[in-house]
C-alpha cells in the first residue's frame, strides 16, 4: 500500500499559498473563525453560564475596609498602634507604628443575606444578594505600576497578555464586527503602565485590548472621509492587504503586521455594526436616569456601564472600565474626601448596570468584577488616609453563575491579611477564565518553547464561588 505523506502548513499565508483550488475552504474558514480561534488555544471546554465579562476597575486601591468589609475592632483601637499579636507589615505598606485610622462610615446588614456593606455604596447594597464578596483577596504588587499590571497581567513586570487577551484567544468572539476585547477609562488621564494593562504580551497582537474614547463618540473616525464611498474605501483595504500579504511573506513571525492587517478589516466591518452597538440615544431616558446618566456626578461612569451592557448584548467578550483613571482611588491622605467623590461617582452606575443586566435576563451570562489593584492599611497614613495594602483585601463577583448573597474567605480582625481562603491574583485569574469555562491548567501559549499560561503555574480557581 502506498505511503502518503502530508506537509501540514505552518501557518495561514502557508496555507493560502500551497492550497491550490482549495480556496473554497477560506470561505469555510471565516465562517468557522470563531471556532477555529478556541481550537487554536487546545480547549476541551466545560459548561459555563458566563459567556463575557465587566470588569469594574478602580484604580488607585479602594479601602475594603471602608466599603465591603466591616471591622468593629478598628474601631475600638483607632489612635493605637497596631497589636504585637498582629505581624508587622512589609516596610513599603507604611511604619507598622503609625495609629489605627477609624472607618467613618455607617455599616448595615444588606439584603436577605445580610452582608455588611457601608453607606459608600448604598446603590449597590441593593443587589446585596446577587455578590459574592471575596474578602481574602491578595497581590505581589506594593506599588501601583506592580499592582496594576499585577491584577490586569498576573505579573508586577510589563510584558505579559492581559487577562483580557487570554480571555479572547480561549474563546474567540462572539461578533466578528466589533473588537473581542474592549477598555474604556473615565477620563483621559493616563492608567499607570498605559496601553500595557491590556496589552497582548507575547501572543498575536490580534487579542489586545481596544481602548474607546471616554466621552463624545466612543469610537472615531468611523465615518468615511468625505467623497469616500464604501467601494472606494473597499478597493484601497484590498490594495493594502495585498502589499502587506506580499511583504509578510517572508516575514511570517511579525504579528503586530499580522494585527494590522485584521485592524483594518475590523475597522472596516465596525463602520456597519459598532455605530448601532454604541449609540446611545436608542435608550429610554429611565434607562438612562438608572445609570445616573442624568447627575453631573454619575454621568461619565454611568455611561460607561450603559456602553459596557450594549457592547456585551452585542457579542463583545471582555469589557474593563477603569474609574479614577491615574490613581485617583489613592488616597495616602484625606480618604473621606477622595473616596467620598468616587464612590459617589460610581455606585449608582453599578447599580443601574446589575439591575439593567438582571432586568434583560443577561446577569447570569455576564461575569461582573469590581476591585483594584489592591486594598488599604488599617494604619493611618499622614493623619487622615491609608496605605496600600496587597496582603488582603476585597473584590466582589456578581451573576456569571456565581453564588451571590455571600462573603468568601477573611482578613483579619483589623483587615491586614488575608487569614482564610486567601486569594492571590493567580488564583483570581483562574477562578474568572472557569467561570467562562476554560481550564487555566489548558489554556496554554507557546512562548520560546514554553507553554505560558495566564497563572504562571500557580494558581488555583476557586471553585466554592460556584457551591449551592
Amino acid at each position: 500500500m502506498p505511503c502518503h505523506r502530508f506537509d501540514l502548513p505552518s501557518s495561514r499565508r502557508d496555507f493560502l499559498q500551497s492550497a491550490g483550488c482549495g480556496f473554497g475552504a477560506v470561505a469555510l474558514a471565516a465562517l468557522m473563525g470563531d471556532q477555529a480561534q478556541a481550537s487554536a488555544a487546545q480547549l476541551p471546554q466545560r459548561i459555563a453560564r458566563a459567556k463575557s465579562v465587566i470588569f469594574l476597575f478602580m484604580e488607585g486601591g479602594p479601602s475594603h475596609l471602608d466599603t465591603f468589609d466591616y471591622k468593629p475592632l478598628l474601631n475600638k483601637l483607632a489612635g493605637q498602634t497596631l497589636p504585637a499579636s498582629f505581624k508587622p507589615p512589609i516596610t513599603a505598606m507604611g511604619e507598622s507604628g503609625s495609629p489605627l485610622l477609624e472607618c467613618k462610615r455607617t455599616w448595615k446588614q444588606r439584603g436577605k443575606s445580610g452582608l455588611w456593606i457601608s453607606d459608600w455604596f448604598e446603590n449597590v447594597a441593593t443587589h446585596a444578594d446577587d455578590l459574592a464578596v471575596i474578602h481574602s483577596c491578595a497581590s505581589s504588587g506594593i506599588n501601583h505600576a506592580g499592582g496594576v499590571c499585577s491584577m490586569n497581567t498576573g505579573s508586577v513586570f510589563g510584558g505579559r497578555p492581559s487577562l483580557g487577551a487570554w480571555a479572547s484567544y480561549g474563546l474567540g468572539t462572539e461578533n466578528k464586527n466589533l473588537p473581542g476585547f474592549v477598555v474604556i477609562k473615565d477620563s483621559e488621564a493616563t492608567v499607570v503602565n498605559g496601553v500595557r494593562n491590556w496589552g497582548n504580551g507575547f501572543m498575536p497582537a490580534v487579542y489586545q485590548g481596544v481602548e474607546f474614547n471616554s466621552d463624545g463618540v466612543p469610537i472615531k473616525y468611523l465615518d468615511n472621509p468625505k467623497g469616500v464611498d464604501r467601494k472606494r474605501q473597499r478597493d484601497k483595504l484590498d490594495l493594502l492587504a495585498s502589499l502587506n500579504e506580499h511583504y509578510g511573506a517572508t516575514r511570517q513571525d511579525n504579528t503586530e503586521l499580522d494585527a494590522r492587517i485584521q485592524g483594518y478589516e475590523l475597522a472596516y466591518q465596525m463602520q456597519a455594526e459598532a455605530p448601532e452597538a454604541v449609540d446611545l440615544s436608542k435608550e429610554t431616558e429611565a434607562t438612562k436616569k438608572l445609570y445616573g446618566m442624568d447627575q453631573e456626578a454619575t454621568a461619565v461612569y454611568g455611561r460607561n456601564c450603559l456602553l459596557a451592557r450594549r457592547l456585551v448584548e452585542n457579542g463583545v467578550r471582555f469589557v474593563q472600565l477603569y474609574s479614577g483613571a491615574g490613581s485617583k482611588w489613592d488616597s495616602h491622605k484625606g480618604i473621606e474626601v477622595n473616596h467620598s467623590r468616587l464612590c459617589n461617582a460610581v455606585d449608582k452606575p453599578i447599580a443601574g448596570l446589575l439591575a439593567d443586566l438582571k432586568a434583560r435576563g443577561m446577569l447570569d451570562e455576564t461575569l461582573v468584577i469590581w476591585g483594584g489593584e489592591f486594598g488599604r492599611t488599617p494604619m493611618s497614613e499622614q493623619g487622615d488616609g491609608r496605605d496600600h495594602n496587597p496582603t488582603g483585601f476585597t473584590m466582589w463577583m456578581a451573576g456569571g453563575g456565581v453564588k451571590g448573597g455571600r462573603t468568601y474567605g477573611a482578613t483579619d480582625d483589623l483587615g491586614l491579611y488575608a487569614i482564610e481562603d486567601r486569594l492571590h491574583v493567580h488564583d483570581l485569574h483562574s477562578t474568572i477564565l472557569y467561570l467562562l469555562g476554560l481550564d487555566h491548567t489548558r489554556l496554554t501559549y507557546n512562548h520560546k518553547g514554553r507553554p505560558e499560561r495566564i497563572d504562571q503555574n500557580e494558581g488555583n480557581a476557586y471553585t466554592k464561588l460556584l457551591e449551592a
